[in-house]
């Protein structure tokens, strides 16, 4: 496993690094109290708004993988599918599944519960992925790596279809079997807090002016 802190490029994309983002809120938030805590009011706005809002930029195509009240995630504006494989298996069934759907060479997935997701994530790890010709690139604090903000290529579908269906559902388990390079975000490493408890949200409205999405 490789280890990158690249430099920033504002070069426009070629069609062979055009890159798909994909919103992850499949999951049933039972640290919320069983809601679906995308949808929850953060600072005057539903919580994914404000990490759409930081990842559209940075992506040539944006989707959303939900599982549940799908006619609200699609109020804003951007395709919405669930899960190819039942049952809530985690954010690697969120990954399959829009592995299979994107567009784009590239796919990289954010939570919906990351609020302040960095504005430079996917130009770093799409630059650390090429650099050293990786199949996949995750962010990292520290010694700390976030597997759920990941960017890979869309061939590695098959790869994490069979890992899927051997039963493993642990994103870290998956990649380490893949050519991974880990990307330092040591100086955002508050932009990675996400926001699992009613707690942590009033926390967060701190952060956020009303409207801030």
């Amino acid at each position: 496993m490789n280890d990158a802190n690249p430099a920033s490029s504002t070069s426009p994309r070629p069609a062979e690094r055009s890159i798909t983002g994909v919103l992850l809120a499949g999951g049933q938030g039972n640290r919320m109290g069983g809601v679906d805590k995308g949808l929850v009011e953060l600072a005057g706005q539903p919580m994914a708004a404000h990490a759409l809002a930081r990842l559209a930029p940075q992506v040539d195509e944006l989707m959303i993988n939900a599982n549940q009240n799908q006619a609200a995630w699609q109020a804003f504006g951007y395709p919405v599918f669930g899960d190819d494989i039942g049952g809530f298996a985690g954010p690697l069934a969120g990954l399959h599944a829009a592995l299979t759907r994107a567009r784009h060479p590239l796919v990289v997935t954010a939570p919906c519960d990351s609020p302040f997701l960095p504005a430079d994530l996917v130009e770093r790890l799409a630059a650390a992925l090429h650099a050293a010709d990786a199949q996949l690139a995750v962010a990292k604090t520290f010694d700390q790596p976030y597997p759920v903000f990941c960017l890979c290529r869309r061939d590695v579908a098959d790869h994490l279809g069979a890992f899927l269906g051997g039963g493993g559902r642990k994103i870290d388990r998956w990649y380490g079997t893949l050519e991974v390079v880990e990307v330092s975000f040591d100086d955002e490493e508050a932009a990675f807090r996400n926001i699992n408890t009613r707690d942590e949200l009033a926390a967060a409205a701190k952060d956020l002016p009303a409207g801030a999405a």
